[in-house]
């Protein structure tokens, strides 16, 4: 097997392909090969290969998934529509259906002017690095645009809505009474418009939705787990137990306690692996967190008898560290959370039915993250004209050994650079703000000077 570090992709990043539609690399031309390239490679694996697809609420949507459509039936693959569905939904599926390989036209929590396409291999997961390699040059090795292909007829099977769904109420844990409880959903007019209330209200639950409106261009506008201070205002507003807040796409969910108080992926590890500790659940009494975990949780984590692995930001090398390690609770700060005795992707819906079981079991979502002392945090981003390895950069090298000796253990320094744009990131965490505000701030001076572009 190839090393991570020996396989340069420029078409597939870390969540896909991203881009504006109708601009390489969402063209009709390559979304053509998208299509053709994985269903050929299907073909040659099995005799009648099926690829679900399904999309957000974005206006570009349709016309994505119809040119996706059109490669594989050129390849001799069977494409199935989902139509509006989440990403996680259409992993579940995926897996639980026994389709060859799934689709996703979406760009997460990007404004609707950008999409995207995800892959995701028959096991529920995205495919290796190695296959999206194998695929990338299949893509870029023609120019077929695919002008005369016929137009596939795209119907959404909307039963397959409700597999899913059905899915996720097996998930609520044992003892949850969720009839009557008030629950704020913001739908952030995306994926989960219609799903999210649907699911709780099938539950008991007395739901008050937001957001669940999409017009194609509304997708995380001013909404959604981007911008959770509207959500939180509603909570406060209909005196709800919980608020949940999802993506475009509905991987992620943020949290509003009864209070108003923002919780994000750091407190929902907390909570979940309390009680699957409680359970006798906690596989190996560990969690996989990332580089961007705050170092609050790793106290209290340390408090509870609980260990910490960290993991560079994104939910593949999540979900890849727990696969390694046999650990069933890992996530992001962002909200990804990856309950993997239940599922395979983060699931931002499958995160809100677990967060509204224990406050069903367990009292109120402030009371269970009461102890999280969330340290301050800050990340400057630095543009940046070149990639070197930051270690290497002398001034660089130096400011940040003198961070970390005044730090010592009351903070942490994480540098990295964007895997999408041409950017470095400087995240700094410490007890006292002055000292976020200065490291951060000379540290990224440092790059500033070394590989920075102009400011203009």
């Amino acid at each position: 097997m190839k090393s991570l570090a020996s396989i340069t992709k420029e078409l597939f990043g870390t969540d896909g392909i991203r881009g504006i539609p109708g601009e390489p690399p969402l063209d009709d031309g390559t979304l053509f090969r998208v299509g053709r390239s994985l269903g050929a490679y299907l073909r040659a694996r099995q005799e009648r290969p099926r690829v679900l697809i399904g999309m957000d609420t974005r206006e570009s949507g349709p016309h994505l998934a119809q040119r996706i459509a059109q490669g594989l039936t050129a390849a001799g693959t069977e494409p199935v529509f989902a139509g509006v569905l989440t990403t996680p939904g259409v992993a579940w599926l995926v897996r639980q259906e026994g389709f060859s390989a799934g689709v996703v036209i979406s760009a997460s929590h990007n404004p609707y002017h950008d999409n995207g396409v995800k892959l995701i291999s028959a096991s529920g997961m995205k495919f290796p690095d190695e296959t999206e390699a194998d695929l990338e040059r299949e893509i870029t090795a023609s120019e077929d645009r695919g002008d005369g292909a016929k137009t596939v007829h795209l119907e959404a099977d909307l039963k397959l809505h409700e597999d899913y769904l059905t899915g996720l109420r097996q998930c609520v844990l044992p003892g949850t009474k969720l009839k009557g409880m008030k629950i704020v959903l913001d739908c952030a007019n995306g994926a989960a418009s219609k799903l999210a209330p649907k699911l709780f209200r099938s539950l008991g639950a007395n739901v008050s939705a937001i957001n669940d409106r999409p017009d194609g261009r509304n997708i995380n506008a001013g909404c959604g787990s981007l911008h959770p201070e509207v959500l939180q205002r509603k909570v406060v507003e209909t005196g709800a137990a919980l608020g949940v807040a999802f993506d475009g796409d509905a991987d992620r969910a943020i949290f509003s306690s009864a209070s108003g108080k923002r919780v994000d992926g750091d407190g929902v590890l907390l909570a979940g692996a309390r009680y699957l500790k409680s359970a006798g659940k906690l596989k190996g009494g560990t969690v996989v967190g990332t580089t961007m975990t705050n170092l609050g949780l790793e106290r209290a984590f340390a408090a509870a008898g609980l260990r910490l692995v960290r993991v560079p930001v994104g939910d593949r090398y999540v979900l890849e560290e727990m696969l390694r390690t046999g650990a069933n609770l890992g996530g992001e700060q962002s909200g990804h959370i990856i309950f993997l005795d239940d599922a395979t992707t983060g699931d931002g819906m499958l995160t809100a039915v677990k967060m509204a079981s224990l406050v069903s079991l367990a009292g109120p979502l402030d009371r269970l993250v009461a102890d999280l002392k969330v340290f301050p945090q800050t990340i400057v981003n630095v543009r940046v004209r070149s990639k070197p390895p930051l270690a290497g950069l002398p001034e660089v090298a130096r400011t940040l050994a003198e961070a970390e000796r005044a730090l010592g253990g009351s903070g942490r320094v994480v540098l990295r650079y964007s895997g999408t744009e041409p950017l470095a990131r400087v995240m700094v965490e410490a007890e006292r703000d002055a000292d976020v505000q200065h490291w951060s701030h000379a540290i990224a001076s440092a790059i500033q000077s070394a590989i920075g572009t102009a400011q203009g």
